[in-house]
């Protein structure tokens, strides 16, 4: 059971630790937006991108080991850290309790850092298609694909002295 006990323990600590990248780097975005240096965005989503997955690798593999650790201890398969951590030696309660907390906390911070960045990206957006629009009124609005490419023709090519004469 030790064994099982100190991989879980592992296995948060390693999660924990990829929240935090992953709050660091939803950090520099929303410093990068506040700061308008809009082309260190596209590594940056990159990069974010990149942790999203790191981050869902290291959740599986607590998940797992936390199924492995409650089929020793005779509970079903999905019981929750809320049932799993009575059934710990004593001395390990008080650890993964903690690591436990520490995890839903840094996700909480990292559910609502990535809102207000949507949030600011999404009015950045909106202010752009104002612009846009008031340069060029007829412009229906653009809409992108799943690629992130607007359809073509969908600003007029005009050139600029069409535009202000």
């Amino acid at each position: 059971m030790k064994e099982l006990l100190s991989n879980l323990i592992e296995s948060l600590r390693e999660e924990l630790k990829q929240y935090g990248e992953m709050l660091a780097l939803l950090d520099q975005q929303q410093q990068f937006v506040m700061r308008r240096q809009t082309a260190a965005l596209p590594d940056n989503v990159h990069s974010i991108n990149a942790q999203a997955e790191v981050l869902a690798g290291a959740r599986h593999e607590r998940e797992q080991r936390q199924r492995n650790l409650a089929r020793l201890l005779e509970l079903p398969e999905s019981a929750g850290f809320k049932i799993l951590i009575p059934k710990l030696p004593p001395d390990y309660q008080p650890l993964v309790d903690a690591l436990v907390a520490e995890n839903n906390e840094l996700l909480i911070r990292v559910q609502q850092r990535a809102r207000q960045n949507h949030l600011m990206l999404s009015h950045c957006v909106d202010l752009m298609s104002q612009l846009i629009h008031s340069i060029f009124p007829a412009a229906k609005p653009v809409t992108y694909d799943g690629n992130g490419h607007a359809p073509a023709g969908m600003i007029p090519a005009q050139s600029l002295y069409q535009a202000v004469g």
